[in-house]
């Protein structure tokens, strides 16, 4: 009965967010939304990923990595290396990102993810450099210019990808290996005890995270028309982190939600350059004081449309993670 419920209520969902992309698309196609406001939800939709992607590594494995723009930038330079230099359709070059980031993401995580805590965090910073640095260097791809790239991001490609990752993530978390993760989050000293492969499913995760990062960074090169190093400093891992953080560390549908609200503010903030970043950080810290386990804590969102038994046997301790 409890199956039939949870393949019920995703199949509700899967239509009613394919009712609200149809309608989307013909409030874009009949220019009810202009080109502001089309920008807005392309760039929501790009964060959403870049914060589920996230998500996976820091939510739920427990691994704290600032080094997510230089996912973001391969997936983008890949990306655009295969539509402009090799003449490729924008399917291919989405692909294509996205596995180039995946590779990176396993080059980097075998050695680093033995590390732990700020040592981890300091080994993803530098990654993220090293590879800014790279393109910064490489005239093939434009070096400081940067690249000139087609604009092929649609909003179709955007709400494919957003339900693509979403699914995806959520069924992985709900799976054998999601629950190994969550255990390593937990205690990974315990987890190695019971068996679990702890560098594994690390490394799983964090593949799986930059693939998602690199679709991301796909999507962002073929909207913004030029990609520039200086898109994918370490300021960007930051926001990225941010979008986790306030949504609550272990929470997918936090990210979410943490990623449009924030996106919206910060775009709606640009008519006030000089102090656009003084509010912005003003509402983070007035958030981290008053509600330092996030948005949602621990908890999803399906959550508080439960009731009885099953809501009280799932809830879970919301200030397990808290920001230091």
């Amino acid at each position: 009965m409890n199956l039939f419920k949870q393949v019920k209520g995703f199949w509700a969902s899967i239509v009613l967010a394919v009712i609200f992309a149809v309608v989307t698309q013909f409030l874009i196609t009949g220019d009810v939304l202009n080109q502001f406001y089309s920008n807005t939800l392309f760039y929501i939709g790009i964060n959403i990923i870049l914060a589920a992607s996230l998500h996976l590594i820091i939510g739920v494995t427990g691994q704290f990595s600032i080094g997510h723009a230089g996912f973001l930038a391969i997936g983008a330079y890949a990306s655009a290396i295969m539509t402009v230099k090799l003449g490729l359709p924008f399917p291919v070059a989405l692909l294509a990102g996205g596995i180039a980031a995946a590779l990176a993401g396993l080059v980097i995580g075998i050695p680093s993810l033995r590390l732990k805590g700020d040592y981890l965090a300091i080994a993803t910073l530098g990654f993220g450099e090293i590879v800014r640095i790279i393109f910064l260097n490489v005239d093939y791809v434009g070096g400081a210019s940067g690249m000139t790239v087609p604009h092929l991001t649609t909003w179709p490609w955007i709400f494919a990808c957003v339900v693509f990752t979403i699914v995806v993530i959520v069924n992985f978390t709900n799976s054998t290996h999601g629950r190994a993760c969550i255990s390593i989050r937990e205690n990974e000293i315990a987890a190695d005890a019971m068996g679990i492969n702890t560098t594994y499913y690390k490394v799983t995760a964090f593949v799986i995270g930059s693939f998602f990062a690199g679709i991301a960074g796909a999507l962002y090169a073929h909207n913004f028309y030029i990609i520039q190093p200086t898109n994918f400093g370490f300021l960007k891992s930051f926001d990225i982190l941010i979008f986790v953080v306030f949504g609550g560390l272990g929470s997918m549908s936090g990210a979410v939600i943490a990623a449009i609200l924030l996106t919206i503010v910060s775009t709606y903030l640009q008519s006030y350059p000089e102090l656009r970043m003084i509010i912005y950080s003003l509402v983070l810290v007035v958030m981290m004081i008053y509600r330092p386990q996030g948005l949602l804590g621990t908890k999803e969102l399906t959550s508080f449309f439960k009731f009885g038994k099953s809501a009280k046997g799932g809830a879970r301790d919301e200030n397990k993670h808290t920001v230091a």
